[in-house]
C-alpha cells in the first residue's frame, strides 16, 4: 500500500469497499492526507455506494464536518467516490477543491475533531452520557471518537 509522506497510515490503492454489515468502517483517528475523519467517510460513502452500508450513514453529522471544513458538498464527495476513486486520488481531490487548507490548519482541526467531547456540550450531554453506558465507557473522559471506536467493536463483536 502507498503512504502519503506526510501522513504515514497506509492508504487503500484498491476501491474494494468494505461490507460495513460484516465489518466496521476506519477509525475516525486514521488519516488521508492529514484529515481525520476522512478514511472513515469514504468508507462509508463506498459502502452506500454499493448498497453494503448497514447501520452507518453517508454525510452523516460527522462527514459534514469535514465537508463543511473544505467547503465541498457531500454530493461532489458521492460523485468521486463513484467514479472508482483511490485514497490517492480522493486525497488528491480534497486538496484542489474547495477552500484551500494548509498542513498545520488540517493538522489543527483534526485534532480538535478527535478531542471533541461531547460531554462538555449541555446539548449533547444527556444522549453522550447514554451511548457511552451502553459501550462500557466513562462519558467525563471519553470523546465522541473514542465512542465511535468502541460502539464499532460492540456492533462487530466475534
Amino acid at each position: 500500500m502507498a503512504t502519503d509522506l506526510d501522513d504515514p497510515t497506509p492508504m487503500s490503492t484498491t476501491t474494494t469497499p468494505r461490507d460495513l454489515t460484516k465489518e466496521p468502517p476506519r477509525s475516525p483517528r486514521e488519516r488521508l492526507g492529514g484529515y481525520a475523519l476522512m478514511a472513515r467517510m469514504v468508507d462509508k460513502g463506498r459502502a452506500d455506494l454499493h448498497g453494503n452500508v448497514g447501520e452507518y450513514h453517508y454525510a452523516c453529522p460527522l462527514d459534514q464536518m469535514l465537508f463543511e471544513f473544505k467547503a465541498v458538498q457531500a454530493e461532489e464527495v458521492k460523485k468521486l467516490l463513484g467514479s472508482g476513486a483511490t485514497d490517492e486520488q480522493i486525497i488528491d481531490w480534497f486538496s484542489s477543491h474547495g477552500t484551500a487548507k494548509t498542513s498545520a490548519e488540517i493538522k489543527a482541526w483534526s485534532e480538535g475533531v478527535e478531542g471533541y467531547r461531547p460531554y462538555d456540550d449541555p446539548e449533547k450531554k444527556e444522549w453522550f452520557t447514554g451511548e457511552c453506558t451502553k459501550v462500557g465507557l466513562k462519558p467525563e473522559t471519553s470523546t465522541l471518537v473514542d465512542f465511535l471506536e468502541a460502539d464499532d467493536r460492540a456492533s462487530f463483536k466475534s
